[in-house]
């Protein structure tokens, strides 16, 4: 690991404001951006790495994604949200990006890449010095490549790891591990039947059936204990209600996105409007 703990907030703090204006801002529901923002903070505490600066948020984009920075910064799309039944799905998913966090999965790709780099040049013996310069180097080598680097694909066994992680931090939390079934559900049904809506979900979150029943497994046996604890989905609805007010219209807009895809620009212009 040649990325300190300082460093993925640095990188955090100087690269995660472009995706957010990227994905059009934050909302201007402040309401429901407090609601993300308190379904977080009840599990941060109960993660490996507490101190971190976690900060969630929800994105004005209209495709189907949610995705963490190495610093603490989540946020999901007003796409995936209209997707969710309830509550316990929703700390589900922030879960999921807590987990790729605190199992430092993007400063561990960063570290690899830049070990082989170094082997590649033919540098075989590291000191200590060595090794902190090259650290320092890394957030000056990512600037050429911009925010997009830092949430490069994850791995299968990194979402893996990461759906262990959301699930034992939402039921600690005091949600239904049903919750965690449920978004696999959802993101598996999107999956099979794929769209340009989460195209790019699922190319940084590789999805499969095997995600699936394991959730299931999970809920049956590791966390049955859990199994009585709510998933809010009242409160889900209620919190959500003016999302869903203009589902209509956002989901034109993701059909408008697809078409801009195929270079259906008339058709396009037609339903942006």
């Amino acid at each position: 690991m040649l990325v300190s703990e300082q460093e993925e907030i640095q990188m955090d703090k100087m690269y995660s404001p472009q995706q957010l204006s990227s994905d059009f801002g934050v909302t201007q529901d402040k309401a429901m951006a407090r609601y993300i923002q308190s379904v977080g903070k009840r599990m941060a505490p109960l993660t490996h790495r507490p101190k971190m600066p976690y900060r969630f948020h929800v994105v004005n984009a209209t495709y189907v994604n949610a995705y963490a920075f190495p610093g603490g910064s989540i946020a999901c799309t007003r796409g995936i949200l209209l997707e969710l039944e309830n509550e316990a799905e929703l700390a589900a998913l922030l879960g999921h990006e807590l987990g790729h966090v605190n199992a430092r999965h993007t400063a561990e790709s960063m570290s690899k890449s830049q070990v082989a780099n170094l082997a590649v040049g033919g540098l075989a013996i590291f000191t200590g010095a060595t090794l902190g310069a090259t650290a320092g180097n890394i957030a000056g080598q990512l600037g050429q490549l911009g925010s997009g680097a830092l949430l490069a694909s994850y791995s299968r066994d990194n979402e893996r790891e990461a759906d262990n992680l959301g699930m034992e931090y939402m039921t600690k939390a005091g949600y239904g591990p049903q919750g965690m079934v449920g978004l696999m559900d959802m993101l598996q049904s999107m999956n099979n039947h794929k769209s340009s809506a989460t195209a790019l979900l699922f190319s940084t979150h590789p999805m499969s059936s095997e995600r699936y029943r394991t959730s299931v497994n999970m809920a049956t046996n590791d966390y049955r204990q859990y199994n009585g604890q709510p998933l809010y989905r009242e409160r889900y609805m209620d919190n959500t209600a003016g999302l869903r007010k203009i589902k209509g219209a956002i989901k034109t807009m993701q059909e408008g996105e697809a078409a801009m895809g195929k270079e259906k620009f008339d058709q396009a212009q037609g339903l942006f409007k």
